[in-house]
């Protein structure tokens, strides 16, 4: 089954791969690897959330925003390589725009990651870090960038 089929069984769409917010590409190929840039979650051109993961943004929301910036990854990725040439994902990176005394990160993180194993099977389980941070562009509460192996060179 393709990637895209799988995204279909999963009854997920792809948006429009959002447009960089400043001076750099989105997505670079280096070899066999695909380096995305900093994504944030965007749908419908707009934030889905705004501020501090454990102020303002509960944790649900914040999972739920980790979620969207996958989805804005593989769009991002179906149009600099096309989906189905990717043979696994290798490392997500996730920044999370922190209350000082929160410490759940992984959590923010976990259903980004569960979606990648889902989509991808086991070529999706990557490396990972969470880290927290005090502020991200445009006061979003995640921000996350990826590498992927692409199948052929």
């Amino acid at each position: 089954m393709s990637i895209l089929e799988r995204l279909e069984e999963l009854g997920l769409t792809l948006p429009e791969p959002p447009q960089p917010a400043g001076s750099y590409v989105p997505a670079l190929k280096s070899g066999n690897l695909l380096f995305l840039s900093g994504i944030l979650p965007f749908r419908d051109g707009r934030l889905l959330f705004e501020g501090v993961v454990g102020e303002e943004v509960s944790i649900e929301d914040a999972q739920e925003a980790s979620k969207q910036v996958v989805l804005n990854a593989l769009a991002i990725v179906d149009a600099a390589e096309g989906l189905n040439n990717i043979g696994r994902v290798v490392r997500m990176n996730g920044y999370i725009a922190s209350a000082k005394d929160f410490y759940r990160h992984p959590e923010v993180l976990n259903p980004a990651s569960e979606l990648l194993r889902d989509i991808f099977g086991e070529e999706g389980v990557h490396t990972r870090i969470a880290v927290g941070v005090y502020s991200l562009p445009l006061n979003s509460p995640v921000e996350m960038d990826f590498i992927f192996q692409v199948a052929t060179v």
